[in-house]
């Protein structure tokens, strides 16, 4: 048994805290450490020329926040805007930087603890743009959660015209 106290503090980070959350039928995770702020669903402003899962942006307490609605991201039957559909708000890292972004989901579920062992590779699906934006996959509670790598999967939208709009909105209000 070591008593190295850096071995210990490794040990301790094989378990993280996912976010989990539904769109439809499935179950997602995101770490924890990445989400900013969960909230409820409210219009937002249109971008043109934004891709189609880019729903717009958010003013966020003088931030502005593009919206990514999840299930046109991944080509889901599209759900009505409710009072249960949630924005959670995450920090996404990029070659462009460090960016909050919003995603659109049908609701939150738990914060769940998640050991390292118990993540499973994703399975070879053909394509690996399929399923370059997950980390892995996990059984939580007699349910399989697919966990996303939100740098991944949104980290490209720091770029183009989603990205060029923002970041004008932006330096239009500081001026």
């Amino acid at each position: 048994m070591s008593s190295n106290p850096a071995h210990n503090a490794a040990n301790e980070t094989d378990t993280h805290q996912v976010l989990t959350f539904v769109l439809g039928e499935e179950t997602y995770g995101v770490d924890i450490l990445r989400v900013q702020e969960i909230r409820g669903w409210s219009a937002v402003t249109k971008i043109p020329n934004s891709p189609p899962h880019v729903l717009g942006v958010l003013n966020l307490r003088g931030s502005i926040v593009p919206i990514v609605d999840l299930r046109k991201r991944f080509n889901l039957a599209q759900a009505e805007y409710t009072a249960i559909t949630v924005i959670i708000v995450l920090t996404v890292r990029s070659e462009a930087g460090r960016r909050d972004f919003g995603v659109v989901v049908d609701g939150v579920s738990d914060v769940v603890d998640v050991e390292a062992g118990a993540v499973k590779p994703t399975p070879d699906l053909g394509s690996r743009a399929a399923t370059d934006h997950i980390r892995g996959l996990v059984a939580i509670a007699e349910r399989m959660v697919v966990l996303l790598d939100i740098d991944k999967l949104i980290g490209a939208q720091l770029t183009g015209p989603l990205a060029d709009a923002a970041a004008l909105t932006e330096a239009a209000r500081a001026a």
